[in-house]
């Protein structure tokens, strides 16, 4: 299959101040970006995935998949930035209702 890309879809794969999300809640994704070197704080962060999952009325846990495939946790600064920063090319985010183990597809 051959798939054509235009000029602004090339350059932004090469464009390295900004790390694409890809992050599942249940059945749903959602994809963004975030700015690679000043990705923020957790707790922006946080809010924005309650926001973009539409799930603003319960707690949840986020983790991410890591380049050896092991699942890890967000849940501050320092692992969001950790996360951020090691992305390549993409970040994956699972959300999960807290208190529910977690099950990455």
């Amino acid at each position: 299959m051959n798939r054509s890309f235009n000029k602004s879809q090339t350059l932004r794969c090469f464009d390295w101040t900004e790390v694409e999300v890809k992050s599942k809640f249940g059945a749903e994704f959602r994809r963004f970006s975030l700015d690679r070197n000043k990705p923020g704080k957790f707790e922006d962060f946080y809010k924005l995935i309650l926001h973009i999952h539409h799930i603003s009325n319960m707690e949840v846990m986020i983790g991410y998949a890591d380049v050896h495939g092991d699942f890890l946790p967000i849940n501050n600064d320092d692992n969001f930035f950790k996360a951020v920063s090691s992305a390549s090319p993409l970040l994956r985010v699972f959300i999960q209702r807290q208190g529910k183990n977690l099950h990455i597809y």
